[in-house]
Parts: structure tokens; C-alpha cells; sequence
């Protein structure tokens, strides 16, 4: 499990800079214990396919070498106001000697930081499961936690164990994105509608604002109206509005044929993706 704390600054390990975890939690001794993880930390206030290298700086040809992330089984983590999400992240290496142990941070925009480790399940790869949210904890040991200024890019650094005593760290050995989940309603009417006739469709955009708990409208984001006719498995776009100061969306288009009518926003770098489903309107000769 992860929480949220300020990192501290660097130390350094076996000859090689890793990033240090606070006071607030002190490393547990490494025995084998499958695959327990220590607790972590994270601040202020996640993905995609790593495979960036990350073998570390000034290592000679051959040696062992941490060679990507797997974090989310490669989707962006989207957080929203009331639950925990949990993920995992994987961190792959050589065979040879193989690794063991490993400790894995995530660096994010001001100041975010989670860290957690576990034992490695085979020679190649070592999977750890981080847990982030944006909700309040009263009386918990996790009274920090996610805010807007987190959402964006964050990076993944590895420290990792291996078969043979020695240890390898990788910064920077990948990246992901960790977002603010997005909502969308959908109304068209009137329902039914006389062939020829204007339908009106209006809906709402929301994100989860991570500072207040609760959903707030998205302005100024573009987001497309999409109509599936009946009897059809695909959705067309009609046309693309902008969101107005509330989130609001309206348009209106013709009617032609009985369908259903959705709108579909694709995200941004701190907003996850949303899409209504469609709502049927009957269109009459």
C-alpha cells in the first residue's frame, strides 16, 4: 500500500543516487516474505507501456541492466472523489543474476510522490501494487492526499535488488499519466420528433476536483456529438461543441432517422476520457 509525503532528498546507495523515503517511513528488513510491500509515502497530490531504458548512468556493456514498466497494465489511472484505486506496477530486468527485490517510486507534478516495494515473483519481473486516492481519511494514517496540481505526467524510478548481493537503479525508467476523472450527461428531445424537424441535444461535462471532493464543470473543452442510427453498432460524429463556463453543453441538428445520440469527450494530459450512452430518439415521418 502507498500513501502520500513529501520525499526527502537524495541519498546515496552502493555507489549509486536513489531517491530517499521520508522518516515517516522507515524501511522494514528485507527477508523473504513473498510478496509483502512496505508502506510508502506520497505528496500533494495515477498509464501506459513502459520500455524507456533504465540501466544506470556510467554502466558497462553487459551489465544488469532494469529495462522497462508496466504500470496499469499499460492504461492511464483515472481518479475520481470517493474511492481508492489500486494498480499495479511492473518493473522488468535481466536474467542474469536475475532480480529479487525492488523498490519502486512515482514522481509526479508539484511535488507528488508515492513509493512501495515487493519481492520480485520471478528472475525478470517484480510487481508492486500502489494505492492513490482523492478523498479524506479523517482518523486514518493517510491524511494526505491527491489535489489538481498532481494530474499530468509522472515518472517511475526503480532500485532494484539483484541475485548476486549488488543492486541496480534506474531513474526515470518510465512514464505514465494519472488523471482526473471526467463525467458527461446526454438529453435530446423532443422525443419523438417529426422527420425534418430540429432535435435539441444538451449535456454537462464534469471532472473530479481533487482539492474539494466533489465533480465541477469543465469549460472551454471540446467534445463530440456522436449519432448511431437504429440497427447500427457505430457511432458517427455530427458535429463538436465547446464546453461553455460550467461545463454546459447544447446544439441542435435535424432529424432524419430514428437513432441514438451520445456525446464523447477524449481527455486531455490531466482529464480522463468520457462518453454518454446514447439516448434514442424516435423520429417520425
Amino acid at each position: 500500500m502507498s500513501r502520500f509525503a513529501a520525499p526527502s532528498s537524495d541519498r546515496r546507495t552502493r555507489g549509486r543516487d536513489i531517491a530517499s523515503l521520508t522518516a515517516a517511513s522507515p524501511a522494514l528488513p528485507r527477508k523473504p516474505v513473498g510478496r509483502a510491500t512496505r508502506r510508502g509515502l506520497v505528496v500533494g497530490a495515477v498509464a501506459v507501456m513502459l520500455t524507456a531504458p533504465g540501466a544506470p548512468a556510467g554502466a558497462a556493456p553487459g551489465d544488469p541492466e532494469v529495462g522497462g514498466a508496466t504500470v496499469n497494465s499499460g492504461h492511464d489511472v483515472v481518479v475520481g472523489v470517493t474511492r481508492n484505486v489500486r494498480f499495479p506496477v511492473t518493473v522488468t530486468g535481466s536474467d542474469d543474476p536475475g532480480l529479487v527485490f525492488a523498490d519502486v517510486d512515482l514522481k509526479g507534478p508539484h511535488g507528488g510522490f508515492y513509493t512501495t516495494d515487493a519481492f520480485c515473483e520471478t528472475t525478470t519481473a517484480c510487481t508492486t501494487v500502489f494505492t492513490v486516492n482523492a478523498h479524506p481519511a479523517p482518523g486514518s494514517d493517510d491524511p494526505v492526499d491527491l489535489a489538481n496540481a498532481n494530474a499530468g505526467t509522472w515518472s517511475v524510478d526503480a532500485l532494484a535488488d539483484l541475485g548476486n548481493g549488488e543492486s541496480v537503479f534506474a531513474p526515470g525508467v518510465g512514464s505514465f499519466g494519472l488523471k482526473r476523472a471526467a463525467r458527461l450527461t446526454v438529453d435530446a428531445a423532443p422525443e419523438p420528433v417529426a422527420k425534418g424537424a430540429r432535435i435539441t441535444v444538451t449535456g454537462k461535462l464534469v471532472r473530479a476536483d481533487w482539492d474539494t471532493y466533489r465533480y465541477a464543470g469543465y469549460a472551454g473543452q471540446a467534445v463530440r456529438l456522436q449519432f448511431r442510427p437504429k440497427n447500427s453498432s457505430t457511432y458517427i460524429t455530427v458535429a463538436t461543441v465547446n464546453t461553455g463556463g460550467t461545463g454546459s453543453l447544447r446544439t441542435t441538428v435535424k432529424a432524419v432517422k430514428d437513432g441514438c445520440w451520445r456525446w464523447n469527450f477524449t481527455g486531455t494530459r490531466t482529464t480522463g476520457p468520457a462518453r454518454t450512452a446514447g439516448d434514442y430518439v424516435d423520429v417520425r415521418p
